[in-house]
């Protein structure tokens, strides 16, 4: 499971031009399942989540996680993550779980990410969506579990 985590003061995803998902400061994490991925995996990405510090501190370093502040995480599922880019240049997509598996790992990612922090929300799984946000910092990085 792989995770693209950007610092936003805010984010937002449209699907048909209606918003499904929409968050004030906090992380917005794109999702790329892998075969194989399961409830370990979404265990460790949960974790990851809620404790890697890209918030700032009184000094300004980034040393408080989304779990110490009253930040919004907004969740989108994004099977391009996990694409085979290694040679060509057509990305190849047998590195991404099946979208019916992918879909039961993502779900329990939203569950176990609402079960531990307030103010979870997600885009739509499969959609075509509309991500805007504004990265704060510019801070992003990519996460594994």
């Amino acid at each position: 499971m792989l995770s693209l985590i950007q610092r936003v003061s805010r984010a937002e995803v449209r699907v048909d031009g209606a918003i499904v998902g929409r968050i004030g400061p906090g992380l917005l994490a794109l999702i790329g399942i892998e075969p194989g991925d399961g409830d370990a995996q979404v265990d460790r990405m949960v974790e990851r989540l809620l404790a890697y510090r890209v918030f700032a501190d009184e000094a300004g370093r980034m040393n408080r996680a989304l779990a110490q502040t009253s930040g919004g995480l907004l969740l989108v599922s994004q099977f391009t993550l996990a694409a085979d880019t290694r040679s060509g240049n057509r990305p190849g997509f047998s590195t991404a779980a099946p979208p019916s598996e992918a879909e039961q790992i993502f779900t329990r990612l939203v569950s176990a990410s609402r079960a531990r922090h307030p103010g979870v929300e997600t885009g739509r799984f499969g959609a075509h969506m509309e991500v805007s946000l504004v990265n704060d910092g510019p801070v992003t990085f990519l996460l594994r579990a």
